[in-house]
């Protein structure tokens, strides 16, 4: 199963899927002693626990990872503070607009703040009970973007696409359209009896509730989504309708970044990474020089990017029309963690990971 580190991205899902038996907020009221509600533990190592989404704001740059840890840093990564979150659950997902803050992560929770991260707002949690019905209750947020104050996006596991007009006080279910041969050509995902296959159904280009692993927001306002099995989807007007494209890679993605001009990159599984200067219409697949799955990334300016993923690997290029170069991280004891994210920090890169906060110059 993909989402979140190809290593760590399992566990992902395997743990999101066995909370304790919790009803959805929006149904009742969790018990006050679950993790997912609880308040997370101020820890002196947290810069070196499993880390797995940053975000640069005005007010500083966010870090996101296991058991609730929110980090914050207000000197290019040089140093942290934790700060509370109302949750011990592993965070997957923090997104900025506006001088608002949204983080996602496990029991379908997300959460907002609007004063830097000093306090907290739980506006979804949607945890797995076994009567559940819905098929993506306990489904993890896994990606979030946000246009402005008002509109965003999350997405997850098992199709889950969800879209808010008002900052995250409602979130609206979205279904997207599956393989027209698994369908019979109009089906959304998640709707009644996809749980139905046949033989033929079940092919690996076929899945109907692929898990939904990053979106992205063009600079011109063209949203795309990245998923498990080639899975790939776009909107042109803001998100009210989307289309499934024609990837050339039946493998998962788990990044995406944009560029103007309809310049977007989409990376994932055993290294293989694909670019579009047609917001998606038109592939290209680009050589990365190896095997190794990549997790994160970062658009620098001019088409530029530095891609992270597993074993400390970094591919960096400078602008749009040099190739990736591969580079090692290591920590100081000499370890090459898994890299989930990326920021340009003065010096270098901030990276983050399996193993907390790293720094690394080219």
């Amino acid at each position: 199963m993909p989402p979140l580190l190809h290593r760590l991205r399992p566990f992902v899902l395997s743990a999101a899927l066995a909370l304790p038996g919790l009803a959805a907020a929006q149904a009742a009221i969790p018990p006050a002693n679950d993790p997912a509600l609880l308040e997370s533990e101020i820890k002196p190592l947290a810069s070196r626990a499993l880390l797995i989404d940053l975000v640069r704001t005005p007010a500083g740059i966010f870090a996101v990872g296991e058991r609730g840890i929110l980090l914050r840093s207000t000197d290019n990564g040089a140093s942290w503070e934790q700060l509370p979150l109302p949750t011990r659950l592993l965070m997957t997902s923090i997104a900025a607009a506006d001088g608002e803050l949204w983080v996602g992560g496990h029991g379908g929770q997300i959460l907002r703040s609007s004063d830097h991260g000093g306090s907290w707002t739980r506006q979804r949690i949607d945890p797995w009970v076994p009567e559940a019905e819905s098929l993506h209750a306990g489904a993890p947020i896994l990606d979030l973007v946000f246009l402005d104050a008002r509109r965003g996006f999350a997405v997850g596991g098992f199709g889950l696409l969800l879209r808010t007009e008002d900052g995250g006080l409602t979130w609206t279910p979205v279904a997207l359209p599956v393989p027209a041969a698994a369908a019979g050509g109009d089906a959304p995902v998640g709707q009644a009896n996809d749980w139905l296959f046949t033989v033929d159904e079940l092919e690996l280009d076929e899945e109907t509730d692929p898990h939904l692993n990053a979106i992205v927001a063009t600079p011109e306002g063209v949203l795309l989504i990245a998923g498990e099995r080639g899975a790939m989807f776009r909107s042109t007007d803001g998100g009210t309708r989307w289309e499934r494209l024609d990837f050339p890679y039946d493998g998962s993605m788990f990044g995406l970044l944009a560029w103007p001009g309809g310049q977007v990159l989409a990376f994932g599984l055993r290294g293989h990474v694909f670019e579009s200067f047609d917001a998606g219409d038109s592939w290209s697949r680009l050589d990365t020089g190896g095997e190794i799955t990549l997790q994160g990334g970062v658009a620098l300016a001019g088409g530029g990017a530095l891609l992270v993923g597993n074993e400390g690997l970094l591919l960096h290029r400078p602008d749009a029309v040099s190739p990736f170069r591969q580079a090692l991280f290591q920590t100081p004891a000499g370890e090459t963690p898994v890299l989930s994210a990326a920021l340009p920090v003065e010096g270098g890169f901030l990276l983050i990971g399996e193993k907390g906060v790293g720094v690394h110059a080219f």
